[in-house]
């Protein structure tokens, strides 16, 4: 399997809705206002209802209600409005996969879970902008929808193998030469997604491995980790892959930090999953 040659051969992934491209522009320009932003984001009235539900949603909780995109704008800042964005249109992406291929409601708490943790991780630790983890966690398992969308066929002799060896990835890497998370940053660098958010999700089963951003990595790593534990949803693994010795260590966090996480993860997932679903 040639991952780069799967993506581009898969039009409906092959690159994301040219609004994106706009809206992140205009994120990206320091002399774009609150007001330009909002008129963008305006001009596609199903992206605009789909935030504005998702800005109204009890996991936001703001007093009154939001009723207009550029308000949404300066409440929420743009840099998260922007990640927001990404997250709705992919999961817009996605919508229809065949319900014998995967439970979609399962992968996408799952995957939601996993942004929740990552995002709270980051907060810990500290790091710049950590609501971009959020986004991180949420588009790891990306890769698995692309290789269950374009060749079922080779997915099924993956799972029969990994009925046999117990991690996932490593039948996918077995059957087809690559797995889920190489193909999942392929299609982050076909859409021109931060180099960050790339190499995070390439190497979330190996953060050590990653050359420029292994904490981000780890980050994501662990946070999969222990949504897994948690039995939140599923990506398609049956069992909990193990905790990665060197993730851990790059963190540098007291283990006494996972009962926190674990907490305040199972108390925030099912609202953040309605927002999107």
């Amino acid at each position: 399997m040639d991952p780069k040659k799967l993506i581009a051969q898969s039009p409906q992934i092959a690159s994301l809705p040219t609004i994106f491209f706009r809206i992140n522009e205009a994120v990206e320009d320091p002399e774009c206002s609150f007001v330009e932003i909002g008129e963008i984001i305006s001009s596609d009235p199903s992206l605009s209802a789909r935030l504005l539900r998702i800005v109204n949603s009890s996991f936001f909780g703001f007093p009154s209600k939001i009723e207009t995109i550029t308000h949404a704008v300066t409440i929420v800042g743009m840099a998260q409005l922007n990640d927001l964005a990404l997250a709705t249109t992919v999961v817009n992406q996605f919508k229809g996969m065949p319900e014998n291929l995967i439970n979609m409601r399962k992968f996408w708490f799952h995957s939601v879970a996993t942004g929740l943790a990552a995002r709270i991780i980051a907060v810990y630790r500290r790091e710049p902008n950590a609501d971009r983890f959020y986004l991180m966690g949420m588009l790891h398992d990306l890769g698995r929808l692309v290789l269950l969308l374009n060749i079922p066929e080779e997915m099924q002799k993956v799972m029969s193998r990994y009925e046999e060896e117990g991690l996932l990835h490593e039948a996918e890497n077995h059957v087809m030469g690559a797995d889920h998370a190489v193909v999942a940053g392929l299609l982050l660098e076909a859409w021109k997604l931060p180099e960050m958010l790339q190499e995070a999700i390439t190497f979330h089963h190996s953060p050590s491995q990653s050359p420029l951003y292994p904490i981000s990595a780890a980050i994501v790593h662990v946070a999969d980790i222990i949504v897994h534990g948690m039995e939140l949803g599923t990506c398609g693994e049956h069992y909990v892959p193990p905790l990665n010795p060197k993730a851990w260590e790059i963190l540098d966090l007291p283990t006494s930090l996972i009962t926190s996480i674990v907490e305040q993860v199972d108390r925030q997932t099912a609202e953040a999953v309605e927002m999107f679903l």
